[in-house]
């Protein structure tokens, strides 16, 4: 919260950030170097995002059936499948990535 802000109506204010933020999943495993990489990423640029352990039991597969590949980090955003940390890296060094994310 900002210094000197009015504190009245400040708990309605992350819901109106989230409702304006695109949705991001990211399917990733706890010891992944690039999965880790991924979320420092959208992290460093603010972006809220879920994140879906795919390292035991079935999700893995699920992840394989949507995807076609067994790799993570993937990522989605809006329900587009970005691709794994490179795509995003690259998106984010051609300027792309703030688009993708915008609410518009």
């Amino acid at each position: 919260m900002l210094e000197g802000a009015p504190v009245r109506g400040a708990r309605h204010l992350p819901c109106a950030i989230f409702r304006r933020m695109a949705d991001v999943v990211v399917y990733a495993t706890p010891f992944c170097f690039y999965c880790l990489r991924a979320k420092q990423l959208l992290i460093k640029k603010g972006v809220a995002f879920r994140e879906i352990d795919v390292g035991r039991g079935e999700a893995r597969d699920h992840l394989a059936e949507a995807t076609g590949s067994h790799r993570v980090p993937q990522i989605f955003i809006n329900g587009l499948l970005v691709g794994g940390y490179y795509e995003l890296a690259s998106m984010e060094r051609d300027g792309e990535l703030d688009a993708l994310l915008s609410p518009d």
